[in-house]
């Protein structure tokens, strides 16, 4: 189903219930499609550890001393 924007405006709520029972919606400008109406797919969960032994920090990166975070944290010695 094709409808123009100013179509697609007046029934949004009609568009979203097609949409969510399957069909196809294309919105359209001057008989031109710009967007397509689809459902909603929502991201998988991302798992903890998914790089676990695939990746090697050095123990210097993560325990290095910076004078200026420690600063930021803490607030200066002077």
């Amino acid at each position: 189903m094709i409808v123009n924007i100013s179509e697609a405006k007046a029934q949004l709520s009609n568009l979203i219930d097609r949409v969510y029972h399957g069909e196809k919606v294309v919105i359209a400008k001057n008989n031109l499609p710009v967007a397509d109406l689809v459902p909603h797919t929502p991201e998988g969960k991302r798992e903890l550890g998914i790089l676990k032994g695939q990746v090697d920090v050095p123990d210097e990166a993560l325990f290095e001393e910076d004078a200026d975070i420690e600063r930021m944290f803490y607030g200066s010695d002077d």
